[in-house]
C-alpha cells in the first residue's frame, strides 16, 4: 500500500487546468495538468480519496506498470509474466482496452487486445468480459506497452444520486469545473434561470456543503486485489461533517418548463439538499432577483446547434442579457455556449472567455463577467 506510482485524473480537454487546480486545492498538493487531464504520484489510498472527493474527473486510472514491446509475440510472453495479481483479483471479470500508436511496431490495437487477453485468461485466470465494471487500459506508444486500470467503473460524472436526468444534460464533472472557473467558493448565492435537471445547483450546494461527490456510489477499485475494506471505511469516516443546509448560501433555479423544475426538485432531495434549493416555474423575462447579497448567475442555455433555432435564440439571449443588466447589478454573470455570436447578443460586457471545452460533440467556452453594474 506504502509504494508510489502514478494517477491520472481523467479530464474533458479544455478544462485540464482547472481540474488541476481543484485536485491541488482538495490535498492532491503536486497534482500537474497534461493534456486530457491531470497526474500525481501516491498509493492506492491517494486512488480512493479521488474517486471520492474530486467533482471534475471523469475517471481515476492507476498506472500498474509495463514495459517494452516492438512485436506480438513479445507482448504474449512479457504480458503472461506481468504480476497481475498485484493489483487484479482471478474472480473478477476484466475487460481490456487497447489503443496503439502508428510509431509503435505493434500498431494494430485488435491483435494487441487478443494477445493481452489470452495472457490475463490463460496465465492469470482472469475471465475476460467486455461488459466488466474492471478496466485494464492499455496504450502502446513508441514500442512500449503502458498498463492502467480504471479505477472507477462507472464515470465519475454518476454521482449516485440523480435520478431524473433533463434534455441536453451538461455533465456534473463539467458544471463543476465552471463553477470554480467562475470564481464560485461555496460562500455566496447562485442562481442559474434555466436550470434544467439542476446539475449546477446542486454541485454548488454540494461544494458549500463540503459532501463528497462521491459519497453515495460505488467503485472498481473496489473489486481489485489491492481494496483493504476496513482502510477504506476509515477513509470515509474522515468526510467532514456537512454544513447545515440553513447556513448555505441561497440556490435558486428556475426555468419555463415545469418538468424541469420538477426533475430538479427530485435531484435536490436525493443529494441531500432539498431544503436548500428553490426553484420556480417562470421565464426568462419574469427572472425576479433574490433577497440579499449579490453572487453568481450561471447558465447553459440552448446554443441552436442542438436544441432550438439559432434565429429564435438571438431574441432569448438579448432578453437574458437585459434582465440582468436590469436587475442584478452587483452579481455575475456566467454563461456557457458554443456561440460567440449569442453571447454577444446578451450585450454583457463580458471578459475574455474561457479556453474551449469538448462538450457533448460541441466546443463551449465559458462566457463571464465582472460584477454588473
Amino acid at each position: 500500500m506504502s509504494a508510489a506510482f502514478e494517477i491520472f485524473l481523467q479530464g474533458t480537454p479544455g478544462l485540464e487546468e482547472a481540474l488541476a487546480e481543484e485536485a491541488r486545492a482538495t490535498g492532491f498538493a503536486k497534482a500537474e495538468a497534461v493534456p486530457g487531464g491531470a497526474t500525481l504520484q501516491g498509493q492506492w489510498t491517494t486512488v480512493w480519496r479521488a474517486n471520492l472527493k474530486l467533482r471534475g474527473a471523469g475517471a481515476v486510472l492507476a498506472r500498474i506498470g509495463g514495459f517494452p514491446a516492438s512485436h506480438l509475440s513479445q507482448l504474449d510472453k512479457r504480458s503472461r509474466a506481468f504480476p497481475w495479481g498485484d493489483v487484479l483479483r482471478p474472480d473478477v471479470p476484466v475487460k481490456v482496452e487497447v489503443s496503439a500508436s502508428a510509431k509503435s511496431k505493434i500498431y494494430h490495437a485488435g491483435a494487441a487486445q487478443e494477445r493481452i487477453e489470452r495472457a490475463l485468461s490463460e496465465s492469470f485466470g482472469a475471465p475476460i468480459d467486455p461488459d466488466a465494471a474492471v478496466v485494464l487500459k492499455t496504450r502502446i506508444q513508441r514500442d512500449y506497452v503502458q498498463f492502467s486500470v480504471d479505477t472507477s467503473g462507472e464515470s465519475l460524472h454518476k454521482r449516485g444520486h440523480k435520478p431524473a436526468v433533463g434534455k441536453a444534460p451538461m455533465r456534473e464533472t463539467l458544471a463543476a469545473l465552471f463553477l470554480r472557473q467562475a470564481g464560485f467558493t461555496g460562500e455566496e448565492p447562485v442562481l442559474d434561470p434555466m436550470c434544467g435537471s439542476g446539475t449546477f445547483l446542486i454541485e454548488a450546494g454540494e461544494m458549500a456543503a463540503d459532501l463528497w461527490p462521491g459519497r453515495n456510489r460505488r467503485f472498481a477499485f473496489e473489486d481489485l486485489a489491492t481494496f483493504n475494506p476496513d482502510l477504506y471505511a476509515r477513509i470515509r469516516a474522515e468526510a467532514p461533517q456537512p454544513r447545515p443546509l440553513d447556513e448555505l448560501p441561497g440556490l435558486f433555479g428556475s426555468d419555463r418548463n415545469a418538468g424541469a423544475i420538477e426533475m430538479a426538485g427530485r435531484n435536490a432531495e436525493a443529494a441531500g439538499l432539498g431544503g436548500a434549493v428553490t426553484l420556480a416555474h417562470r421565464a426568462v423575462s419574469d427572472l425576479e432577483r433574490p433577497a440579499g447579497p449579490p453572487g453568481l448567475v450561471i447558465v447553459n442555455p440552448p446554443y441552436g446547434a442542438r436544441i432550438g433555432d439559432r434565429k429564435q435564440l438571438f431574441s432569448l439571449y438579448g432578453r437574458l442579457g437585459t434582465v440582468l443588466k436590469e436587475r442584478f447589478g452587483g452579481w455575475r454573470a456566467a454563461i456557457v455556449t458554443s456561440d460567440g455570436g449569442l453571447a454577444r447578443a446578451t450585450g454583457l460586457p463580458f471578459l475574455p472567455p474561457g479556453p474551449p471545452v469538448a462538450h457533448g460533440g460541441l466546443t463551449v467556452k465559458l462566457y463571464q463577467t465582472a460584477a454588473l453594474r
